[in-house]
């Protein structure tokens, strides 16, 4: 099931440039599952028959407070249960640190089911853990992750919904408005209130922003003085503040790893950094219509791979034009195109012919997923037969209809008898192949396993769930006995879909890293 843009703009507006789509805009996130996850629910506490029913002393105990609003910040999200299938009690019994390591560890940009779940986890409206603070650790560790995966908006949006105008919060909020190009409104805040960030570089950049550019530049030299602005961030802003004073001076040599800001001053004197190398988030930069084809190219399969841009957004980009040269990308863009037009032909021959050079393209730059998602169903209407009709059916066996697919043309693809069957839940007969096996075995598994199940008895779905994930990662590097723990939890929590549709990748895609 695909979240759609309606729902997620109808929980936060999210202001963005108006030249260009935001990443918010997209339905890039699919829930994991429509079936109702199982809950731990603690019995009702009975009152021994030798216990006094009024109490014997009127000592008032301690009791720690804290304010309501700021411990909530670690409950918010984007979804509701309702649409994640997620119960409210999701983090609420495990502890908030453990939960942020577990979040900030996992590494899924190359495993497309786990990226779908891990980002409804993010996302979720949730009860905070009770050992939450005001600082909203949990908040932090979700932020962290969804920057990580380039998920930049939905980040920017999770944190404006939360209440970003924090000390705790805002440096995560500037930078993410920073890589959207929504940095005004940061900077309208960090104006009024400039304890919010303790960098003098932001600072100085938004009373730039604001047109006090004298009072800006008083503020670096102070800050110069007091040693509070590094070498490369002294030279950058002073060049941002006045350009023509360093018009024939070399610039510092970019960092390897430029902070949002710094990134941001590069571009602003005219020098921007190519975005290729840096982290993903990054990447979002680039997907401006001030960046060249090629830039947004590179930059939409880098986040398609990760599960943070929609694959309609991805075909958008790829068909903006007809490729100029060839080689590399422009050859993975041009059989997309011809794949593309052949498709919406309607006639089988086309399709047949372009199909086997377009999922060779994809397969080499990982985009299997996003090209199963949006040509997998429309695959299974024409009647394609010999190779190709074999590939369409493993292209729609990696599609959200999976289990159409397997129903409707599995007869006719006896090669894939077992793919067929898990893709409707059966796991009889795997046959004599190692990684079917472990596959059937952990889909047919009765209970989670014993690692796993003390974090269910005691209420922790969500620490449950982000275990499994990380069993996931391990079998995903040919750790069979891993792979199964992480299908048998997904099964026992109601994650049906989800392991389904890990299954079927792992089988069809392999276990590579």
């Amino acid at each position: 099931m695909r979240i759609k843009l309606a729902l997620i703009l109808s929980l936060l507006p999210l202001s963005a440039p108006a030249q260009e789509a935001p990443l918010s805009a997209i339905d890039w996130l699919s829930t994991p599952t429509a079936l109702p996850l199982t809950r731990v629910v603690p019995a009702p506490r009975t009152v021994p028959l030798n216990e006094s029913p009024v109490a014997e002393t009127a000592t008032i105990p301690t009791v720690n407070v804290t304010a309501l609003d700021e411990v909530k910040r670690d409950a918010v999200g984007l979804l509701p249960a309702s649409v994640t299938g997620l119960p409210r009690t999701l983090w609420q019994a495990s502890d908030a640190a453990e939960l942020a390591k577990l979040m900030r560890a996992r590494k899924v940009e190359r495993l497309p089911a786990m990226q779908s779940l891990l980002f409804t986890l993010l996302l979720a409206e949730a009860e905070a853990p009770e050992d939450s603070g005001t600082e909203a650790p949990l908040l932090q560790a979700r932020v962290d992750a969804l920057m990580e995966l380039g998920a930049v908006e939905p980040a920017q949006a999770l944190l404006e919904r939360a209440g970003a105008e924090t000390p705790a919060l805002f440096p995560r909020w500037f930078d993410a408005t920073l890589l959207t190009g929504d940095e005004d409104r940061a900077c309208q805040a960090l104006r009024r209130r400039p304890d919010l960030h303790p960098d003098y570089g932001a600072r100085i950049f938004c009373t730039a922003r604001g047109g006090d550019w004298p009072a800006a530049a008083l503020t670096l030299d102070t800050a110069r003085a007091l040693g509070f602005v590094s070498e490369r961030q002294d030279a950058m802003l002073a060049r941002f503040l006045d350009p023509e004073m360093f018009e024939s001076a070399p610039l510092p040599m970019p960092p390897v790893r430029p902070d949002p800001l710094l990134f941001r001053i590069y571009e602003a004197v005219g020098e921007p950094l190519p975005t290729a190398t840096l982290p993903l988030a990054f990447a979002m930069a680039d997907l401006r219509t001030t960046a060249g084809w090629k830039a947004q190219l590179t930059a939409a399969e880098r986040l398609a791979r990760s599960g943070a841009l929609s694959v309609n957004r991805l075909l958008g980009i790829y068909s903006e034009r007809l490729p100029a040269a060839s080689g590399g990308i422009w050859d993975r863009v041009a059989a997309l195109q011809r794949f593309d037009t052949a498709r919406r032909s309607g006639e089988p021959g086309a399709v047949a012919q372009a199909l086997p050079s377009a999922w060779r393209a994809m397969r080499a730059a990982r985009l299997e997923i996003p090209f199963a998602e949006l040509y997998g169903a429309d695959l299974m209407r024409l009647p394609l037969t010999g190779d190709a009709g074999a590939l369409a059916y493993d292209v729609a066996l990696l599609s959200p209809a999976y289990e159409q697919a397997a129903r409707t043309r599995g007869d006719d693809h006896p090669e894939r008898a077992f793919e067929t069957a898990l893709a409707q839940g059966d796991v009889t007969d795997p046959g004599q192949d190692d990684l079917a096996q472990s596959v059937a075995r952990g889909m047919a598994a009765t209970a989670p396993p014993e690692d796993i199940a003390p974090l269910l008895e005691q209420g922790k779905l969500g620490e449950a769930i982000l275990q499994a994930i990380a069993l996931y990662e391990r079998g995903h590097r040919a750790d069979t006995r891993a792979l199964e723990k992480a299908l048998a939890t997904f099964r026992a929590v109601g994650l049906e879909d989800t392991a389904r549709r890990a299954a079927l990748q792992t089988l069809l895609l392999g276990t590579r890293g």
